[in-house]
């Protein structure tokens, strides 16, 4: 007997699993009509010539959850009597009980095979328990945001880490959304410090004073407005030799020295510092580099007189200029008015003698004789009406 029970179980679990299979693929129909595992297949439950005839629809293997509000808007339970309420509660109590004992296989006798109460229990339990799996195993995972925003992005660092909407409802927004909110708030801090923190610094402005005889350096920086950047700590000088307090011939000395950062145009040298981390520190070393060379035009023993200096890597640009000779003196605007009188004399002679040749007249004689000749007229024959 128990070799018959548990063979019994064997080949109903084999049938519920294909019956399972051919239920997924068969019944892909919509949501409202699509089967769930809270109801079976349809029963009628007939009553009395009298009592409504009432029809309860039931589904079964579905990938989808149950909705109760849909289910009971469908299947009003106002419109049912005291008995038939009952009647529909025993009928999903032993919905479990038929559908195990439909699906156990006949004996030679066509009677459904009897199991003792606990094979029987055993086998409700296993269904039961293989609809809740099915049901689970059917259902789809929702697709998580990084799959659905990423899936053409080569790039590694634009990948957007984004948490799925299952598991925080109330993240709308990706990390590119966020970054961009940060930068706003930056931009609005930084005009509040500009509307009301930056007038307060008036009381600590200086009025600008020329640089005198003692400063004859100029330094120029570079900031980029707290942001770090490799150029920032460059620092660049400009003096001119002759502010200097050296002779001439110290001069000439100090700018043969310099070699190309010399700029004879302007007659200023300009020589600049990158080579340390911080601008103090190229600051410093400039400042040194220009003592050392201050010395070094000093010194008497060889003061490079007898080497011409080199101006080839400095291009000169020609700017022409408004000639001399064309600009208008009284001298000029006199001789000009003394000519067109001249001209204006010889002018009324020719008339007076006939000689003064007219442009107009000319032109128009010209016209007069390169014109087309008009084509002569032809005496045409009409016919006289009667």
């Amino acid at each position: 007997m128990a070799t018959a029970s548990s063979r019994s179980l064997q080949l109903g679990a084999r049938r519920c699993c294909a019956a399972a299979a051919s239920t997924t693929k068969a019944f892909s129909t919509p949501s409202s009509t699509r089967f769930t595992q809270a109801t079976r297949p349809a029963t009628i439950v007939s009553t009395a010539t009298t009592a409504p005839t009432t029809v309860v629809r039931t589904r079964c293997f579905s990938s989808t959850s149950r909705h109760p509000a849909k289910d009971n808007a469908e299947q009003p339970k106002e419109d049912l009597e005291p008995w038939e309420l009952e009647m529909l509660k025993r009928e999903q109590q032993s919905e479990i009980s038929r559908t195990f004992a439909q699906m156990m296989p006949p004996r030679a006798d066509g009677q459904p095979e009897n199991l003792n109460p606990r094979d029987r229990l055993a086998g409700e339990r296993a269904l039961a328990e293989m609809w809740q799996e099915l049901d689970s195993a059917e259902r789809t995972t929702p697709k998580s945001r990084d799959q659905f925003w990423n899936d053409d992005e080569s790039d590694l660092e634009m990948v957007v880490k984004g948490v799925p909407e299952e598991d925080n409802p109330g993240y709308d927004m990706s990390s590119m959304a966020h970054a961009r909110l940060d930068e706003i708030r930056e931009q609005r801090n930084l005009a509040r410090v500009i509307a009301w923190e930056m007038p307060l610094l008036a009381k600590f402005a200086k009025p600008f004073v020329p640089p005198g005889a003692e400063q004859p350096l100029r330094f120029r920086y570079t900031s980029y407005m707290g942001e770090f950047h490799p150029a920032e700590k460059k620092v660049v000088v400009e003096f001119c030799p002759a502010d200097l307090g050296l002779m001439p011939v110290q001069q000439d000395k100090l700018r043969k020295l310099v070699g190309p950062r010399y700029n004879p145009e302007k007659d200023i040298v300009r020589m600049s510092c990158e080579k340390f981390e911080h601008q103090a520190q190229n600051k410093r070393y400039l400042g040194d580099l220009v003592n050392k060379l201050v010395v070094e035009a000093k010194d008497p023993t060889d003061t490079f007189e007898d080497v011409p200096l080199d101006t080839r890597h400095h291009k000169f640009k020609y700017k022409p200029k408004f000639p001399r000779e064309w600009r208008m003196t009284e001298e000029r605007k006199a001789e000009l008015v003394a000519l067109r009188a001249q001209s204006f004399q010889l002018d009324q002679k020719m008339t007076a003698e006939g000689t003064l040749i007219d442009g107009v007249q000319r032109l128009q004689e010209a016209h007069a004789l390169n014109a087309p000749a008009e084509p002569a007229k032809v005496p045409e024959m009409v016919r006289l009406r009667r």
